[in-house]
Protein backbone atom coordinates (compact mmCIF):
# COMPACT_ATOMS: atom_id res chain seq x y z
CA UNK A 1 0.00 0.00 0.00
CA UNK A 2 2.74 2.59 0.86
CA UNK A 3 4.61 1.85 -2.40
CA UNK A 4 1.39 2.10 -4.39
CA UNK A 5 0.51 5.34 -2.61
CA UNK A 6 3.95 6.85 -3.25
CA UNK A 7 3.67 5.98 -6.94
CA UNK A 8 0.22 7.58 -7.16
CA UNK A 9 1.35 10.70 -5.29
CA UNK A 10 4.39 11.12 -7.55
CA UNK A 11 2.16 10.79 -10.62
CA UNK A 12 -0.34 13.36 -9.29
CA UNK A 13 2.47 15.74 -8.34
CA UNK A 14 3.96 15.49 -11.85
CA UNK A 15 0.54 16.20 -13.35
CA UNK A 16 0.01 19.23 -11.10
CA UNK A 17 3.51 20.51 -11.89
CA UNK A 18 2.78 20.24 -15.62
CA UNK A 19 -0.44 22.22 -15.03
CA UNK A 20 1.03 24.97 -12.82
CA UNK A 21 4.42 25.55 -14.47
CA UNK A 22 3.10 27.21 -17.69
CA UNK A 23 1.11 29.91 -15.86
CA UNK A 24 4.04 30.41 -13.47
CA UNK A 25 6.41 30.91 -16.41
CA UNK A 26 4.03 33.37 -18.10
CA UNK A 27 3.69 35.52 -14.97
CA UNK A 28 7.45 35.44 -14.41
CA UNK A 29 8.09 36.57 -18.01
CA UNK A 30 5.55 39.37 -17.64
CA UNK A 31 7.20 40.44 -14.38
CA UNK A 32 10.57 40.96 -16.05
CA UNK A 33 9.20 42.62 -19.21
CA UNK A 34 6.05 44.76 -19.52
CA UNK A 35 4.66 44.37 -15.98
CA UNK A 36 7.57 44.49 -13.50
CA UNK A 37 6.60 43.10 -10.09
CA UNK A 38 8.29 44.29 -6.94
CA UNK A 39 10.49 41.56 -5.38
CA UNK A 40 8.05 40.96 -2.50
CA UNK A 41 5.06 40.28 -4.76
CA UNK A 42 7.16 38.04 -7.03
CA UNK A 43 8.46 36.00 -4.07
CA UNK A 44 4.90 35.57 -2.78
CA UNK A 45 3.83 34.40 -6.23
CA UNK A 46 6.65 31.83 -6.51
CA UNK A 47 5.97 30.54 -2.98
CA UNK A 48 2.31 30.28 -3.96
CA UNK A 49 3.20 28.28 -7.09
CA UNK A 50 5.05 25.71 -4.96
CA UNK A 51 2.05 25.36 -2.66
CA UNK A 52 -0.21 24.96 -5.72
CA UNK A 53 1.87 22.07 -7.07
CA UNK A 54 1.94 20.19 -3.75
CA UNK A 55 -1.66 21.03 -2.86
CA UNK A 56 -3.11 20.08 -6.23
CA UNK A 57 -1.27 16.74 -6.18
CA UNK A 58 -2.61 15.84 -2.74
CA UNK A 59 -6.09 17.10 -3.58
CA UNK A 60 -6.55 15.09 -6.79
CA UNK A 61 -5.26 11.93 -5.10
CA UNK A 62 -7.56 12.52 -2.12
CA UNK A 63 -10.58 13.05 -4.38
CA UNK A 64 -9.97 9.71 -6.12
CA UNK A 65 -9.68 7.94 -2.77
CA UNK A 66 -12.59 9.59 -0.93
CA UNK A 67 -14.93 12.06 -2.66
CA UNK A 68 -15.56 9.94 -5.76
CA UNK A 69 -16.44 6.67 -3.98
CA UNK A 70 -18.43 8.58 -1.33
CA UNK A 71 -20.49 10.40 -3.94
CA UNK A 72 -21.07 7.28 -6.05
CA UNK A 73 -22.04 5.17 -3.04
CA UNK A 74 -24.44 7.73 -1.60
CA UNK A 75 -25.98 8.52 -4.99
CA UNK A 76 -26.63 4.87 -5.80
CA UNK A 77 -27.99 3.92 -2.38
CA UNK A 78 -30.24 6.95 -1.80
CA UNK A 79 -31.66 6.87 -5.35
CA UNK A 80 -32.72 3.25 -4.81
CA UNK A 81 -35.12 4.31 -2.05
CA UNK A 82 -38.76 3.67 -2.89
CA UNK A 83 -39.73 6.67 -0.80
CA UNK A 84 -39.23 9.69 -3.11
CA UNK A 85 -39.21 12.08 -0.16
CA UNK A 86 -35.95 10.65 1.24
CA UNK A 87 -33.69 11.50 -1.74
CA UNK A 88 -35.36 14.92 -2.05
CA UNK A 89 -34.59 15.78 1.59
CA UNK A 90 -31.07 14.30 1.52
CA UNK A 91 -30.00 16.04 -1.70
CA UNK A 92 -31.57 19.37 -0.71
CA UNK A 93 -29.80 19.37 2.69
CA UNK A 94 -26.54 18.32 1.04
CA UNK A 95 -26.79 21.16 -1.49
CA UNK A 96 -27.58 23.77 1.18
CA UNK A 97 -24.89 22.71 3.66
CA UNK A 98 -22.11 22.35 1.09
CA UNK A 99 -22.93 25.79 -0.39
CA UNK A 100 -23.11 27.62 2.95
CA UNK A 101 -19.64 26.28 3.72
CA UNK A 102 -18.11 27.18 0.32
CA UNK A 103 -15.24 29.65 1.04
CA UNK A 104 -15.64 31.57 -2.25
CA UNK A 105 -19.26 32.37 -1.38
CA UNK A 106 -18.02 34.42 1.58
CA UNK A 107 -15.95 36.48 -0.87
CA UNK A 108 -19.01 37.06 -3.05
CA UNK A 109 -21.06 38.17 -0.03
CA UNK A 110 -18.42 40.76 0.84
CA UNK A 111 -18.72 42.22 -2.67
CA UNK A 112 -22.43 43.00 -2.13
CA UNK A 113 -22.50 45.00 1.14
CA UNK A 114 -25.94 46.45 0.43
CA UNK A 115 -27.44 43.01 1.17
CA UNK A 116 -26.81 41.31 4.51
CA UNK A 117 -24.18 38.56 4.15
CA UNK A 118 -26.28 35.90 5.88
CA UNK A 119 -29.33 36.68 3.73
CA UNK A 120 -27.29 36.42 0.53
CA UNK A 121 -25.51 33.20 1.56
CA UNK A 122 -28.69 31.43 2.70
CA UNK A 123 -30.61 32.46 -0.42
CA UNK A 124 -27.87 31.19 -2.71
CA UNK A 125 -27.61 27.97 -0.67
CA UNK A 126 -31.34 27.32 -0.96
CA UNK A 127 -31.07 27.89 -4.72
CA UNK A 128 -28.28 25.30 -5.02
CA UNK A 129 -30.18 22.84 -2.80
CA UNK A 130 -33.33 23.18 -4.90
CA UNK A 131 -31.47 22.70 -8.18
CA UNK A 132 -29.49 19.73 -6.83
CA UNK A 133 -32.85 18.05 -6.19
CA UNK A 134 -34.02 18.97 -9.71
CA UNK A 135 -30.77 17.63 -11.19
CA UNK A 136 -30.92 14.31 -9.33
CA UNK A 137 -34.59 13.77 -10.21
CA UNK A 138 -33.74 14.53 -13.84
CA UNK A 139 -31.20 11.69 -13.85
CA UNK A 140 -33.53 9.31 -12.03
CA UNK A 141 -36.40 9.87 -14.47
CA UNK A 142 -34.24 10.37 -17.59
CA UNK A 143 -35.50 13.90 -18.35
CA UNK A 144 -33.46 15.44 -21.22
CA UNK A 145 -30.94 17.97 -19.86
CA UNK A 146 -31.47 20.23 -22.89
CA UNK A 147 -35.11 20.78 -21.99
CA UNK A 148 -34.36 21.95 -18.45
CA UNK A 149 -31.46 24.16 -19.57
CA UNK A 150 -33.69 25.93 -22.12
CA UNK A 151 -36.43 26.55 -19.56
CA UNK A 152 -34.24 27.77 -16.71
CA UNK A 153 -31.89 29.94 -18.79
CA UNK A 154 -34.92 31.60 -20.36
CA UNK A 155 -36.11 32.45 -16.83
CA UNK A 156 -32.61 33.68 -15.94
CA UNK A 157 -32.41 36.15 -18.83
CA UNK A 158 -35.96 37.41 -18.26
CA UNK A 159 -35.09 38.16 -14.61
CA UNK A 160 -31.77 39.70 -15.64
CA UNK A 161 -33.60 42.46 -17.55
CA UNK A 162 -35.43 43.47 -14.37
CA UNK A 163 -32.45 43.28 -11.99
CA UNK A 164 -30.19 46.29 -11.20
CA UNK A 165 -27.35 46.50 -13.74
CA UNK A 166 -24.72 46.21 -10.98
CA UNK A 167 -26.11 42.84 -9.97
CA UNK A 168 -26.18 41.14 -13.38
CA UNK A 169 -22.41 40.37 -13.66
CA UNK A 170 -22.23 39.37 -9.96
CA UNK A 171 -25.26 37.09 -10.39
CA UNK A 172 -23.70 35.20 -13.28
CA UNK A 173 -20.34 35.10 -11.47
CA UNK A 174 -22.04 33.48 -8.47
CA UNK A 175 -22.93 30.45 -10.58
CA UNK A 176 -19.23 29.63 -10.97
CA UNK A 177 -18.20 30.69 -7.48
CA UNK A 178 -20.57 28.41 -5.55
CA UNK A 179 -19.60 25.23 -7.41
CA UNK A 180 -16.19 25.02 -5.76
CA UNK A 181 -13.39 22.43 -5.64
CA UNK A 182 -14.96 20.43 -2.80
CA UNK A 183 -18.56 20.29 -3.99
CA UNK A 184 -17.87 19.71 -7.71
CA UNK A 185 -16.06 16.31 -7.45
CA UNK A 186 -18.62 15.10 -4.92
CA UNK A 187 -21.63 16.26 -6.97
CA UNK A 188 -20.20 14.73 -10.16
CA UNK A 189 -19.68 11.40 -8.39
CA UNK A 190 -23.20 11.66 -6.98
CA UNK A 191 -24.47 11.85 -10.56
CA UNK A 192 -22.54 8.70 -11.49
CA UNK A 193 -24.07 6.82 -8.55
CA UNK A 194 -27.63 7.90 -9.37
CA UNK A 195 -27.20 7.08 -13.07
CA UNK A 196 -25.76 3.63 -12.31
CA UNK A 197 -29.02 2.66 -10.57
CA UNK A 198 -30.85 3.07 -13.93
CA UNK A 199 -28.62 0.74 -15.98
CA UNK A 200 -29.98 1.79 -19.38
CA UNK A 201 -28.03 2.83 -22.48
CA UNK A 202 -28.34 6.58 -21.74
CA UNK A 203 -27.45 6.41 -18.04
CA UNK A 204 -23.75 7.22 -18.62
CA UNK A 205 -24.45 10.42 -20.55
CA UNK A 206 -27.16 11.44 -18.05
CA UNK A 207 -24.65 11.23 -15.18
CA UNK A 208 -23.39 14.64 -16.32
CA UNK A 209 -25.47 17.76 -15.76
CA UNK A 210 -25.62 18.11 -11.96
CA UNK A 211 -22.98 20.85 -11.82
CA UNK A 212 -24.58 22.77 -14.70
CA UNK A 213 -28.04 22.83 -13.09
CA UNK A 214 -26.61 23.62 -9.63
CA UNK A 215 -24.84 26.62 -11.20
CA UNK A 216 -28.19 28.08 -12.28
CA UNK A 217 -29.52 28.27 -8.70
CA UNK A 218 -27.12 30.98 -7.48
CA UNK A 219 -27.72 33.08 -10.63
CA UNK A 220 -31.48 33.08 -10.06
CA UNK A 221 -31.04 33.69 -6.33
CA UNK A 222 -28.84 36.75 -6.67
CA UNK A 223 -30.99 38.18 -9.48
CA UNK A 224 -34.11 37.79 -7.32
CA UNK A 225 -32.34 39.44 -4.38
CA UNK A 226 -31.33 42.36 -6.57
CA UNK A 227 -34.93 42.76 -7.79
CA UNK A 228 -36.49 42.48 -4.31
CA UNK A 229 -33.96 44.61 -2.40
CA UNK A 230 -33.44 47.20 -5.16
CA UNK A 231 -30.15 48.38 -3.56
CA UNK A 232 -28.88 51.80 -4.51
CA UNK A 233 -25.30 50.71 -5.02
CA UNK A 234 -23.01 47.71 -4.82
CA UNK A 235 -19.31 48.06 -4.25
CA UNK A 236 -16.28 45.84 -4.63
CA UNK A 237 -13.10 45.48 -2.63
CA UNK A 238 -9.61 45.10 -4.03
CA UNK A 239 -6.66 43.09 -2.80
CA UNK A 240 -4.10 44.80 -0.56
CA UNK A 241 -0.60 43.97 -1.76
CA UNK A 242 1.60 43.31 1.31
CA UNK A 243 5.03 44.85 1.68
CA UNK A 244 7.52 41.97 1.63
CA UNK A 245 11.27 42.59 1.48
CA UNK A 246 12.80 39.19 2.33
CA UNK A 247 12.03 35.52 1.64
CA UNK A 248 11.75 34.97 5.40
CA UNK A 249 8.98 37.57 5.57
CA UNK A 250 7.21 35.87 2.64
CA UNK A 251 7.37 32.50 4.39
CA UNK A 252 6.07 34.11 7.60
CA UNK A 253 3.20 35.70 5.65
CA UNK A 254 2.11 32.30 4.33
CA UNK A 255 2.55 30.72 7.77
CA UNK A 256 0.29 33.32 9.36
CA UNK A 257 -2.34 32.83 6.63
CA UNK A 258 -2.48 29.03 6.93
CA UNK A 259 -4.75 28.84 10.03
CA UNK A 260 -7.47 30.77 8.17
CA UNK A 261 -7.53 28.22 5.34
CA UNK A 262 -7.33 25.28 7.74
CA UNK A 263 -10.52 26.65 9.29
CA UNK A 264 -12.29 27.49 6.00
CA UNK A 265 -11.61 24.12 4.40
CA UNK A 266 -12.61 22.27 7.58
CA UNK A 267 -15.93 24.11 7.63
CA UNK A 268 -16.42 23.36 3.93
CA UNK A 269 -15.56 19.66 4.22
CA UNK A 270 -17.38 18.88 7.48
CA UNK A 271 -20.96 18.94 6.08
CA UNK A 272 -20.10 16.37 3.39
CA UNK A 273 -18.09 14.26 5.86
CA UNK A 274 -20.93 14.46 8.41
CA UNK A 275 -23.61 13.37 5.93
CA UNK A 276 -21.32 10.56 4.76
CA UNK A 277 -20.83 9.40 8.35
CA UNK A 278 -24.60 9.26 8.93
CA UNK A 279 -25.01 7.44 5.60
CA UNK A 280 -22.33 4.90 6.58
CA UNK A 281 -23.82 4.26 10.03
CA UNK A 282 -27.24 3.58 8.49
CA UNK A 283 -26.26 1.65 5.35
CA UNK A 284 -22.82 0.11 6.20
CA UNK A 285 -22.02 0.62 2.49
CA UNK A 286 -18.23 0.68 2.90
CA UNK A 287 -16.36 -2.19 4.54
CA UNK A 288 -13.03 -2.38 6.37
CA UNK A 289 -10.19 -1.26 4.10
CA UNK A 290 -12.58 0.73 1.89
CA UNK A 291 -13.56 2.87 4.87
CA UNK A 292 -9.94 3.40 5.87
CA UNK A 293 -9.10 4.43 2.31
CA UNK A 294 -11.95 6.95 2.27
CA UNK A 295 -10.79 8.37 5.62
CA UNK A 296 -7.20 8.71 4.40
CA UNK A 297 -8.48 10.28 1.16
CA UNK A 298 -10.44 12.90 3.11
CA UNK A 299 -7.26 13.82 4.96
CA UNK A 300 -5.31 14.21 1.69
CA UNK A 301 -8.18 16.22 0.18
CA UNK A 302 -8.24 18.51 3.22
CA UNK A 303 -4.47 19.05 3.35
CA UNK A 304 -4.17 19.52 -0.40
CA UNK A 305 -6.97 22.07 -0.62
CA UNK A 306 -5.60 24.06 2.34
CA UNK A 307 -2.21 24.35 0.63
CA UNK A 308 -3.80 25.10 -2.75
CA UNK A 309 -6.12 27.86 -1.48
CA UNK A 310 -3.39 29.42 0.64
CA UNK A 311 -1.06 29.48 -2.36
CA UNK A 312 -3.59 30.93 -4.79
CA UNK A 313 -5.05 33.51 -2.37
CA UNK A 314 -1.85 34.74 -0.77
CA UNK A 315 0.53 34.30 -3.71
CA UNK A 316 -1.48 34.65 -6.92
CA UNK A 317 -4.12 37.26 -6.03
CA UNK A 318 -1.72 40.22 -5.47
CA UNK A 319 0.25 39.32 -8.62
CA UNK A 320 -2.90 39.15 -10.74
CA UNK A 321 -4.15 42.55 -9.59
CA UNK A 322 -0.74 44.20 -9.96
CA UNK A 323 -0.13 42.86 -13.49
CA UNK A 324 -3.63 43.88 -14.64
CA UNK A 325 -3.20 47.40 -13.27
CA UNK A 326 0.32 47.80 -14.72
CA UNK A 327 -0.61 46.70 -18.24
CA UNK A 328 -3.79 48.83 -18.27
CA UNK A 329 -1.86 51.88 -17.06
CA UNK A 330 0.52 51.71 -20.01
CA UNK A 331 0.09 53.34 -23.43
CA UNK A 332 -0.92 50.05 -25.07
CA UNK A 333 -4.03 48.98 -23.14
CA UNK A 334 -4.96 46.57 -25.94
CA UNK A 335 -2.18 44.26 -24.68
CA UNK A 336 -4.63 43.25 -21.94
CA UNK A 337 -6.48 41.16 -24.54
CA UNK A 338 -3.65 38.90 -25.82
CA UNK A 339 -2.09 38.66 -22.34
CA UNK A 340 -5.45 37.73 -20.84
CA UNK A 341 -6.03 35.12 -23.55
CA UNK A 342 -2.60 33.57 -23.00
CA UNK A 343 -3.10 33.44 -19.23
CA UNK A 344 -6.62 32.04 -19.67
CA UNK A 345 -5.44 29.24 -21.96
CA UNK A 346 -3.02 27.89 -19.36
CA UNK A 347 -4.64 28.85 -16.05
CA UNK A 348 -7.62 26.52 -16.48
CA UNK A 349 -5.20 23.57 -16.47
CA UNK A 350 -4.34 24.45 -12.87
CA UNK A 351 -7.97 24.31 -11.67
CA UNK A 352 -8.11 21.33 -9.27
CA UNK A 353 -11.60 20.17 -10.32
CA UNK A 354 -10.70 20.19 -14.05
CA UNK A 355 -8.46 17.16 -13.60
CA UNK A 356 -11.34 15.37 -11.87
CA UNK A 357 -13.78 16.23 -14.69
CA UNK A 358 -11.50 15.18 -17.56
CA UNK A 359 -10.66 11.87 -15.86
CA UNK A 360 -14.32 11.09 -15.21
CA UNK A 361 -15.25 11.94 -18.82
CA UNK A 362 -12.61 9.53 -20.14
CA UNK A 363 -13.77 6.76 -17.79
CA UNK A 364 -17.49 7.17 -18.45
CA UNK A 365 -16.98 7.30 -22.24
CA UNK A 366 -14.61 4.26 -22.11
CA UNK A 367 -11.87 6.35 -23.68
CA UNK A 368 -13.99 7.57 -26.60
CA UNK A 369 -13.65 11.15 -25.26
CA UNK A 370 -10.05 11.61 -24.12
CA UNK A 371 -9.07 13.82 -21.21
CA UNK A 372 -6.66 15.64 -23.54
CA UNK A 373 -9.41 16.63 -25.98
CA UNK A 374 -11.65 17.92 -23.17
CA UNK A 375 -8.70 19.78 -21.65
CA UNK A 376 -7.91 21.40 -25.01
CA UNK A 377 -11.54 22.47 -25.51
CA UNK A 378 -11.58 23.97 -22.00
CA UNK A 379 -8.33 25.86 -22.59
CA UNK A 380 -9.57 27.30 -25.90
CA UNK A 381 -12.87 28.28 -24.27
CA UNK A 382 -11.26 30.05 -21.33
CA UNK A 383 -8.73 31.70 -23.65
CA UNK A 384 -11.59 33.26 -25.66
CA UNK A 385 -13.58 34.16 -22.54
CA UNK A 386 -10.74 36.07 -20.87
CA UNK A 387 -10.04 37.92 -24.13
CA UNK A 388 -13.70 38.99 -24.31
CA UNK A 389 -13.62 39.97 -20.62
CA UNK A 390 -10.64 42.24 -21.30
CA UNK A 391 -12.55 43.83 -24.19
CA UNK A 392 -15.31 44.62 -21.68
CA UNK A 393 -12.81 46.13 -19.24
CA UNK A 394 -11.36 48.40 -21.94
CA UNK A 395 -14.61 49.41 -23.66
CA UNK A 396 -17.25 49.06 -20.92
CA UNK A 397 -19.29 46.78 -23.20
CA UNK A 398 -22.52 45.60 -21.56
CA UNK A 399 -22.26 41.94 -20.58
CA UNK A 400 -25.65 41.18 -22.19
CA UNK A 401 -24.06 41.65 -25.64
CA UNK A 402 -21.87 38.61 -24.90
CA UNK A 403 -23.97 36.44 -22.59
CA UNK A 404 -27.18 36.38 -24.66
CA UNK A 405 -25.54 35.36 -27.99
CA UNK A 406 -23.17 33.01 -26.14
CA UNK A 407 -25.89 31.08 -24.34
CA UNK A 408 -28.08 31.14 -27.47
CA UNK A 409 -25.28 29.43 -29.44
CA UNK A 410 -24.57 26.98 -26.59
CA UNK A 411 -28.23 25.99 -26.23
CA UNK A 412 -28.65 25.83 -30.01
CA UNK A 413 -25.69 23.44 -30.35
CA UNK A 414 -27.32 21.10 -27.83
CA UNK A 415 -29.84 20.12 -30.55
CA UNK A 416 -27.05 18.86 -32.86
CA UNK A 417 -24.63 17.03 -30.57
CA UNK A 418 -24.93 13.80 -28.55
CA UNK A 419 -26.43 14.42 -25.11
CA UNK A 420 -23.22 13.35 -23.34
CA UNK A 421 -21.37 16.32 -24.89
CA UNK A 422 -24.09 18.73 -23.74
CA UNK A 423 -23.83 17.38 -20.18
CA UNK A 424 -20.03 17.57 -20.17
CA UNK A 425 -20.04 21.06 -21.70
CA UNK A 426 -22.47 22.62 -19.24
CA UNK A 427 -20.76 20.89 -16.29
CA UNK A 428 -17.38 22.17 -17.48
CA UNK A 429 -18.55 25.76 -17.13
CA UNK A 430 -18.89 25.40 -13.35
CA UNK A 431 -15.68 23.38 -13.13
CA UNK A 432 -13.53 25.83 -15.14
CA UNK A 433 -14.59 28.85 -13.05
CA UNK A 434 -12.87 27.74 -9.84
CA UNK A 435 -10.41 29.28 -7.37
CA UNK A 436 -7.77 30.06 -10.02
CA UNK A 437 -10.33 32.20 -11.84
CA UNK A 438 -11.67 33.98 -8.76
CA UNK A 439 -8.24 34.49 -7.16
CA UNK A 440 -6.14 35.41 -10.21
CA UNK A 441 -8.28 36.35 -13.22
CA UNK A 442 -10.83 38.39 -11.24
CA UNK A 443 -8.11 40.45 -9.46
CA UNK A 444 -6.40 40.81 -12.86
CA UNK A 445 -9.62 42.28 -14.27
CA UNK A 446 -10.17 44.43 -11.15
CA UNK A 447 -6.66 45.88 -11.33
CA UNK A 448 -7.09 46.65 -15.05
CA UNK A 449 -10.55 48.15 -14.50
CA UNK A 450 -9.28 50.43 -11.74
CA UNK A 451 -6.41 51.60 -13.95
CA UNK A 452 -8.67 52.50 -16.90
CA UNK A 453 -11.22 54.17 -14.62
CA UNK A 454 -14.07 51.75 -15.34
CA UNK A 455 -16.98 50.60 -13.18
CA UNK A 456 -15.72 47.67 -11.11
CA UNK A 457 -19.12 46.03 -10.61
CA UNK A 458 -20.24 46.13 -14.24
CA UNK A 459 -16.90 45.87 -16.11
CA UNK A 460 -14.55 43.74 -13.95
CA UNK A 461 -17.18 41.41 -12.55
CA UNK A 462 -18.52 39.07 -15.17
CA UNK A 463 -15.16 37.48 -15.98
CA UNK A 464 -16.14 34.37 -14.00
CA UNK A 465 -19.41 34.29 -15.96
CA UNK A 466 -17.49 34.48 -19.24
CA UNK A 467 -15.15 31.66 -18.15
CA UNK A 468 -18.22 29.58 -17.27
CA UNK A 469 -19.90 30.28 -20.64
CA UNK A 470 -17.38 29.74 -23.43
CA UNK A 471 -16.51 26.08 -22.64
CA UNK A 472 -20.19 25.30 -23.24
CA UNK A 473 -19.58 26.23 -26.88
CA UNK A 474 -16.08 24.81 -27.44
CA UNK A 475 -16.83 21.38 -25.96
CA UNK A 476 -20.07 21.07 -27.94
CA UNK A 477 -18.20 22.10 -31.11
CA UNK A 478 -15.78 19.27 -30.30
CA UNK A 479 -18.80 16.95 -30.03
CA UNK A 480 -20.24 18.27 -33.29
CA UNK A 481 -16.95 17.67 -35.09
CA UNK A 482 -16.90 14.09 -33.82
CA UNK A 483 -20.44 13.55 -35.16
CA UNK A 484 -19.43 14.97 -38.56
CA UNK A 485 -16.28 12.81 -38.68
CA UNK A 486 -18.31 9.73 -37.78
CA UNK A 487 -20.89 10.47 -40.48
CA UNK A 488 -18.17 11.03 -43.09
CA UNK A 489 -16.50 7.74 -42.10
CA UNK A 490 -19.82 5.91 -42.47
CA UNK A 491 -20.39 7.46 -45.90
CA UNK A 492 -16.89 6.47 -47.06
CA UNK A 493 -17.44 2.93 -45.78
CA UNK A 494 -20.83 2.72 -47.53
CA UNK A 495 -19.31 4.08 -50.74
CA UNK A 496 -16.49 1.51 -50.71
CA UNK A 497 -18.94 -1.32 -49.99
CA UNK A 498 -21.13 -0.21 -52.90
CA UNK A 499 -18.06 -0.13 -55.18
CA UNK A 500 -17.13 -3.66 -54.09
CA UNK A 501 -20.70 -4.87 -54.75
CA UNK A 502 -20.68 -3.23 -58.19
CA UNK A 503 -17.36 -4.91 -59.03
CA UNK A 504 -18.64 -8.31 -57.95
CA UNK A 505 -21.82 -7.88 -60.03
CA UNK A 506 -19.75 -6.80 -63.05
CA UNK A 507 -17.61 -9.95 -63.00
CA UNK A 508 -20.63 -12.13 -62.36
Amino acid sequence: MPLHFNKQLKEKTRESMAAVLPITAIVFLLSITIAPLDPGTLVLFLFGAILLVVGMGLFTLGVEMSMTPMGEGMGKKVSQSRNLLLPIIVFFVLGVLSTVAEPDLQVLAEQVPSIDNLVLILTVAVGVGFFLVVATLRIKYAVPLRRLLLIFYLIVFVLAFFAPSNFVPVSFDSGGVTTGPITVPFIMALGLGIASSRSDKNSASDSFGLVSLCSIGPILSVLLLGILYRPEEATASTTIVPEISTTAQAAQYFWEALPRYFGEVAVALLPIAGIFLIFQLISHWFKGNQLLRVGAGLLYTYTGLVLFLCGVNVGFMPAGQFIGATVASGPQKWLLIPIGMLVGYYIVKAEPAVAVLTKQVEEVSNGAISHKSVGLALSVGVCVSVGLAMVRVITGLNIFWLLIPGYAVALGLSFFVPSIFTGIAFDSGGVASGPMTTCFLLPFAQGACTAVGGNMMTDAFGIVAMVAMTPLITIQIMGLSSVIRRDLARRRLRYHMERVEDTVLYFD
